[in-house]
C-alpha cells in the first residue's frame, strides 16, 4: 500500500496559526511538551512544523521572492540552522525528531511540491537520477552523490516552470516525463525518514489538482521504507471524483482553502463536510483544516497577535462540527499562551470519543438549525450534533425520530459539553411546546445560543 493506514484521523499542534513561517526550535519544543504533558492522555500526538523552516529570512505576513532557503548539495531542503540551532552541520530535523519521540510524540514537517528554484539556477544534481535515466534501479534514492552515471541529471532537467505554485515564490514544478523527477522525490523523502519524519504535509497538490506530484510522493514514502502519514494540502475547490484517487495515496486531504478565526470560514464548511464525511474511514480522512484557537497570530501569516476571534459558542461549533464529521484536528494556537478555556475543547473525553463513530452525517438542514448524527453500539447508543447558524438563540424540539434516537422515554440524553442530562418526553399531543413532533414520539428539547451546538450522546 502507497501510503500509512491510520485508524482514526491524526491529532496534534501545527505552527501555522501562530507561527507562520517563522517558527523555531524552542517554540515547536515548548508546544510539544506542552502536548506530552497535557494533551498526549487524551490522543493527541502529533507535532508538525509548517512552511518554510528552510528560509533563513522568513518573515510574519508573507513569503520572501528569491529566499535563500539552505539546500544540501542535492537540492534539497534543509533546515535553517540559526531557527533550528540542533540541525547544525547537516543534522537536519533528527535532534529535534529525537527530542519529541523522547516525549512519546510524533514528528511531522511541511512540504511543498516541485523542486526549490534555487536548486533548478544553481543546475544542482539530483541523488540518483542518472542512474534512473541510464535504466538502472536506485532503490530509495537516498544521500548516495549523483549516481553512476557520466552525465548525471540536474535539477534544470526536471524542473518544470509551467507548473509553479500560484501562491508561493521558492519551488519550480517537476516533469514526470523525467525519471528524474520521481529519483528526485525518492532522495528527498528518503532524507526526511532517516531524519525520523513520521508526518508529512504535502503543500500544492490540491489546487489544481496534481495527480502526478501526488502519486511520485506518495510512491517515494512507500519506497522509503518507514511509515510517514500523508497529508495533502490546500483543498480549494475538491471534488468527490477525485476519493478513490486520495484513499489510494494519501492519510487526509484538505477540502478547504486556509481557514481562520472567522465565522464565514467555520460556517463554510458545513457543506463541505455534509458531502465529504460519510467517506471518512480508515481509507483516508477529510480534512477541514487546522483549528485557529488558543493564542494565535503570533508572527502569523495573517493578522496579528490575538487568542482567536470566534465567540466561545462558535469554538464550540468549530469543535463540534470537525469532531462528528470525524475530520483530523490540528490545533492552531501556541498551546503554552493559550487560555484553560481554550485547552479544555481539547481535553473532553466524550466529546473526542464521537471520532470514533461510524455513519457521520448532516440528517437535517432548515433555516437556521442544522442536525448531524453518528452511530455507536449498533441500535443501543449514537450522537446527535444539533446546531444554530444564526445570530439569535434557538430552542426546539428535536423529534427522537428525526435524529435516530428510539422513541423511548427510558433512552438517555446526555449534553458531553456540559455533562448535562438532558429531559426527554413522551409526547401525547400536539402542542407549542413540541411544535413538530408527533404524538407518540419523544421529543428532545434543546436550546442553542447563536452561531452555537449542542452535542448529545443518547444510550438506549
Amino acid at each position: 500500500m502507497a501510503k500509512t493506514p491510520s485508524p482514526r484521523p491524526p491529532l496534534g499542534w501545527n505552527s501555522w496559526d501562530c507561527y507562520g513561517t517563522t517558527v523555531t526550535e524552542a517554540e515547536v519544543l515548548a508546544n510539544a511538551e506542552h502536548m506530552a504533558q497535557h494533551l498526549l492522555p487524551f490522543g493527541w500526538d502529533t507535532v508538525v512544523v509548517d512552511i518554510d523552516w528552510s528560509d533563513p529570512t522568513a518573515r510574519s505576513h508573507g513569503y520572501n521572492e528569491g529566499a535563500p532557503l539552505h539546500l544540501d548539495d542535492l537540492g534539497r531542503l534543509m533546515p535553517d540552522p540559526e531557527r533550528f540551532p540542533s540541525s547544525a552541520g547537516g543534522a537536519g530535523f533528527a535532534p529535534l525528531a529525537d527530542k519529541i519521540h523522547g516525549l512519546g510524540l510524533k514528528f511531522g514537517i511541511h512540504v511543498m511540491r516541485g523542486i526549490p528554484r534555487r536548486a533548478t539556477a544553481e543546475r544542482l544534481p539530483v541523488a540518483g537520477a542518472g542512474d534512473a535515466a541510464a535504466g538502472v534501479s536506485v532503490g530509495t534514492g537516498a544521500s548516495a552523490g549523483a549516481g553512476a552515471s557520466s552525465a548525471p541529471v540536474t535539477a534544470d532537467q526536471i524542473a518544470d516552470e509551467t507548473n509553479r505554485c500560484e501562491w508561493n515564490p521558492h519551488m519550480d514544478g517537476l516533469r514526470h516525463d523525467h525519471p528524474g523527477a520521481q529519483t528526485y522525490y525518492d532522495s528527498v523523502v528518503a532524507l526526511y525518514a532517516s531524519w525520523g519524519v513520521d508526518f508529512i504535509k504535502a503543500d500544492d497538490m490540491l489546487w489544481p489538482y496534481q495527480a502526478a506530484d501526488i502519486e511520485a510522493f506518495s510512491l517515494a514514502i512507500e519506497r522509503s521504507g518507514r511509515p510517514i502519514e500523508l497529508s495533502l494540502s490546500p483543498g480549494r475547490d475538491l471534488s468527490l471524483t477525485r476519493l478513490d484517487h486520495l484513499r489510494e495515496h494519501a492519510t487526509m486531504w484538505r477540502i478547504c482553502d486556509d481557514l481562520w478565526d472567522v465565522w464565514e470560514d467555520v460556517e463554510a464548511n458545513f457543506a463541505r463536510f455534509a458531502r465529504w464525511a460519510p467517506t471518512a474511514s480508515e481509507h483516508g480522512w477529510p480534512d477541514g483544516d487546522m483549528l485557529p484557537l488558543g493564542h494565535i497570530g503570533i508572527r502569523a501569516e495573517r493578522g496579528e497577535p490575538r487568542d482567536s476571534r470566534l465567540t466561545p459558542a462558535e469554538r464550540v461549533t468549530l469543535m463540534t462540527l470537525w469532531v462528528i464529521a470525524r475530520s483530523p484536528l490540528m490545533i492552531g494556537g501556541d498551546l503554552p499562551t493559550s487560555s484553560p478555556e481554550t485547552l479544555a475543547l481539547f481535553t473532553n473525553a466524550d466529546v473526542l470519543a464521537v471520532l470514533g463513530a461510524g455513519g457521520s452525517r448532516e440528517v437535517f438542514r432548515e433555516g437556521d438549525l442544522v442536525l448531524w448524527t453518528a452511530d455507536g453500539v449498533a441500535g443501543a447508543s449514537g450522537w446527535v450534533a444539533a446546531f444554530n447558524l444564526g445570530t439569535e438563540p434557538l430552542s426546539v424540539a428535536l423529534d427522537a425520530g428525526d435524529v435516530g434516537v428510539p422513541a423511548d422515554e427510558a433512552v438517555r440524553v446526555r449534553e458531553l459539553w456540559t455533562g448535562e442530562d438532558v429531559a426527554t418526553q413522551r409526547v401525547t399531543v400536539q402542542s407549542d411546546e413540541a411544535r413538530g413532533v408527533a404524538p407518540g414520539s419523544v421529543a428532545i428539547p434543546v436550546t442553542i445560543e447563536g452561531h452555537g451546538a449542542r452535542l448529545l450522546r443518547w444510550e438506549a
